[in-house]
């Protein structure tokens, strides 16, 4: 046997138990792991493990109320159902595929049917307690990443009947991770819209919804430019609202027995398809699929048995039946939109008016950008051969099978030295760099036709293949990557509108980042460590004492190459461009990026920060 030669004898097969393989392999569990930058990382979805529980009670009709805390790492989440059988507080946590959903008769149309999501939360936390309440007992089990530690006998209680799941996720899995309090009230909004008659406390504030999805449309459209009132449909087990708006691209929530299907699936494609049908049918005109579409913003909520999701995050549905010996999701979906919608449409007159205005609209824009589009395609086609705008990685989002697709990475940088320095230290398998020449347009206030006519925006648009929509999107996450400085700052802001403004569906699925990077380096001889902010500094200057030698870091090009790997890496920082509930797009472009008024100039006053411009300070 040559040295290089791997011996496989029987001393190569291993068998791994249930906790170590979901701490070998927790992407296959949880998807990406993440730092909680991105609303998809994995803290978020041991989150939603739990409360799938207690949503799930809720559907059975058992208990109206979760309550849910979540500290800067530790997390609460109590409901009131009937409370985990005692007997088997500890099997229900600690062994896969055990778990009462296999009944199908206790658990109809439920989100979790595998046995696994609770024990995955239990394995990949450093501290795991489990706690049921059951007919005046109680039963309690601790656990640290996976294995009991305490196994608390059986107590008298008069707490009301449910179960208190406690964890703190891993600090060694989940690195410097923290929890970004808009994501998850977006996941509780969302549970509460799908179940009627349930209140969330999160952090002792309440949500609940009495008109369901309705009440989604009315959170995310923007009832000052929607084209016609929200139309809301509901049927046995299914339900729908739609609406379409002023902005551009197509918007869309979708979710199966309670679960947001943030990647879509079968019922998705089926409502897009049945939309177009029902439309063409109505009005009698056979209309561009997109044209009916364009600027849609729509909802689509099925509940279905046993469904088939395509991994274990279940963010997306697959190909099935609505149930055993049931109609396909294509002609479940299809022919209740055919009917509800028709209805609708001939009992509405105002509201199928203004909609087929909107799609004539469309139909125009089309039209009048078909010439200007086709020479923008041949430019970016003929650019793409020997431009160096775009270094590519090797692995892309639409790589539906591959492992890391989720950690695909575009970063927009200005300059040569900057997109230099990230080009020589990226992960050229997912970090790909896109390099802007000079200050990009300002482009608030102007029609699509810009991105075709501007050089930077077409390319810029075909590098992440976003022209028509987000189904082909390369990249998981588009990070802006400019100096800290006024001139950073400015560009930042100019590529945020362009995104705001032609692709709002991009920046409101969570694609859209800042790249945090160091403002100092404090070193001595023995350690160097790099700070984000002047309070880590004065941290770093007493930590290492004895006059450390500080770097102020002007700009991303003065961080070599070598340096620059670190902050792009593992423990890279992403601040997410999040839009609140209560913000429209129009209104923060018309403050931001509008003409200039004495309300903006006061908030620069208020919110000016000033840094010492000293590259390096001796400190006594």
């Amino acid at each position: 046997m040559t040295e290089n030669q791997v011996s496989y004898t029987e001393d190569s097969i291993r068998s791994l138990d249930w906790r170590e393989h979901i701490r070998l392999r927790p992407g296959m569990y949880i998807g990406k792991l993440g730092d909680g930058s991105a609303m998809d990382d994995g803290i978020y979805v041991l989150v939603k493990e739990i409360v799938d529980n207690s949503i799930d009670e809720h559907v059975m009709g058992n208990g109206k109320l979760i309550e849910i805390k979540i500290s800067e790492h530790k997390v609460v989440v109590r409901d009131y159902g009937r409370g985990i059988p005692l007997g088997k507080v500890i099997d229900c946590v600690s062994k896969i595929n055990t778990g009462g959903k296999y009944d199908s008769k206790a658990f109809q149309k439920s989100v979790g049917l595998n046995g696994v999501g609770t024990k995955a939360v239990n394995a990949l936390s450093q501290h795991f307690k489990v706690q049921s309440f059951r007919d005046g007992k109680t039963k309690c089990a601790e656990f640290e990443r996976g294995v009991l530690s305490i196994d608390h006998p059986e107590e008298a209680t008069t707490e009301k009947n449910g179960t208190m799941i406690t964890f703190v996720p891993d600090n060694t899995i989940f690195k410097n991770y923290h929890f970004i309090p808009e994501y998850l009230e977006n996941q509780i909004r969302n549970y509460c819209y799908l179940n009627a008659g349930l209140t969330i406390s999160f952090n002792d504030t309440k949500f609940q919804s009495k008109d369901g999805l309705l009440d989604l449309l009315r959170d995310k459209a923007n009832e000052e430019t929607i084209r016609y009132p929200i139309i809301h449909l509901k049927g046995e087990d299914i339900e729908v609202a739609l609406t379409h708006d002023n902005q551009y691209g197509e918007e869309y929530y979708s979710f199966v027995n309670g679960q947001n299907t943030t990647q879509g699936g079968t019922h998705l494609a089926a409502f897009k398809e049945a939309l177009v049908k029902t439309v063409r049918d109505f009005y009698k005109k056979d209309f561009e699929a997109s044209d009916i579409r364009a600027s849609i913003v729509a909802a689509v909520s099925v509940r279905v048995q046993e469904p088939v999701f395509e991994s274990q995050t279940k963010t997306k549905l697959g190909s099935h039946a609505v149930s055993e010996g049931g109609p396909s999701m294509r002609n479940f979906v299809g022919d209740f939109l055919k009917k509800a919608l028709d209805d609708y449409l001939h009992k509405n007159s105002a509201s199928a008016e203004a909609l087929l205005k909107r799609i004539m609209q469309s139909e125009r824009e089309r039209k009048d950008m078909a010439g200007i589009k086709k020479l923008a395609n041949e430019r970016a086609k003929k650019a793409s051969l020997h431009n160096k705008k775009l270094r590519d990685c090797r692995i892309h989002l639409n790589d539906e099978k591959n492992d890391r697709r989720k950690e695909t990475t575009l970063f927009i940088t200005e300059g040569d030295s900057a997109s230099g320095s990230i080009t020589k230290s990226r992960d050229v398998e997912t970090q790909a760099v896109f390099s802007l020449r000079g200050k990009p347009l300002n482009c608030f206030g102007l029609t699509k036709k810009v991105v075709y006519e501007n050089e930077e925006f077409n390319l810029l648009q075909h590098a992440l293949d976003i022209e028509e929509g987000l189904d082909n999107l390369r990249f998981s996450r588009i990070v802006i990557a400019t100096d800290a400085d006024v001139d950073g700052m400015h560009i930042r802001l100019l590529i945020m509108t362009f995104f705001l403004q032609f692709f709002p569906d991009l920046v409101k699925n969570g694609h859209l980042f800042i790249l945090e990077t160091p403002l100092f380096r404090v070193r001595n001889k023995q350690k160097t460590i790099y700070c984000y902010s002047e309070e880590e500094k004065q941290v770093a200057i007493r930590e290492l004492g004895n006059k450390p030698e500080i770097t102020r870091f002007k700009g991303l090009g003065e961080i070599s190459p070598e340096e620059f790997g670190m902050f792009i890496g593992e423990d890279m920082r992403l601040d997410p461009i999040i839009l609140s509930k209560d913000t429209t797009i129009k209104k923060l472009l018309e403050y931001f990026m509008g003409k200039n008024t004495m309300e903006r100039q006061n908030f620069i006053i208020d919110n000016l920060r000033v840094e010492k411009d000293e590259v390096k300070e001796e400190v006594a």
